[in-house]
């Protein structure tokens, strides 16, 4: 039985979120799924993502749930496209690919998290919120292929890459799967400065999205991977 969603009060404003996928009914039906949901809203539907970028760019959603396998430019790509305009906004994947080539194509380009369209609808939504709060959401399965690739990578030193202790035990948290608001509550630190921590990490580490940061911490051996 799916849980029923939480109370909205209104004195919050709603998750706004934009979508791209080329399937008429999937579109129609996360879009009633998302609207029909207290606390979520969504900003604009395509087909594409030659339609969706200056859409999502004039509108400026919260959160983008993108496909992978779409009609003239790529998931992957407009993905890439969005993080270099948009670095803070966080895009979740939905299609139904789980080839190691499209998952670590779509956390390199910048996807902040990764899921299934088997998922279920209010799985779906948790996920959403929990993008929203600085998380990383994943289906189990991407999970478990996410930590072994990054186990049986070879740990390289990069004596260059100067981040604090504490910048160190940011991305810690984050490599074992913490929100921004989990690292605050670990560390004893406010969420304000977790994210100046965190816009530090992105600018020593030469990256632009959480998923790229993780990604460079654990294969460099600054950080050890651990439960997404």
């Amino acid at each position: 039985m799916i849980p029923p969603a939480p109370a909205y009060t209104g004195t919050v404003p709603p998750i706004r979120v934009a979508l791209v996928e080329d399937q008429g009914r999937t579109r129609e039906g996360l879009t009633a799924l998302i609207d029909g949901s207290p606390g979520f809203q969504v900003s604009g539907a395509f087909p594409t993502m030659e339609e969706a970028l200056p859409a999502i760019e004039a509108t400026a959603p919260d959160i983008v749930l993108v496909d992978i396998g779409l009609p003239g430019m790529s998931g992957i790509e407009g993905v890439q496209r969005l993080n270099r305009s948009r670095p803070d906004l966080p895009i979740l994947i939905l299609t139904i690919h789980t080839d190691d080539d499209s998952v670590f194509a779509a956390i390199c380009a910048g996807a902040s998290g990764y899921l299934l369209k088997e998922t279920e609808p209010y799985r779906l939504l948790e996920c959403l919120q929990e993008l929203h709060t600085g998380g990383a959401p994943m289906s189990p399965a991407i999970a478990r292929r996410v930590v072994t690739e990054f186990r049986q990578r070879p740990s390289q030193a990069h004596p260059e890459i100067d981040l604090s202790p504490r910048q160190i035990s940011i991305l810690q948290l984050l490599a074992q799967g913490h929100s921004y608001k989990s690292c605050a509550d670990a560390l004893d630190l406010s969420l304000d400065t977790i994210r100046h921590h965190v816009r530090k990490i992105y600018d020593r580490l030469h990256v632009h999205s959480r998923s790229e940061a993780v990604w460079k911490a654990v294969t460099t051996g600054l950080v050890r991977a651990g439960r997404l």
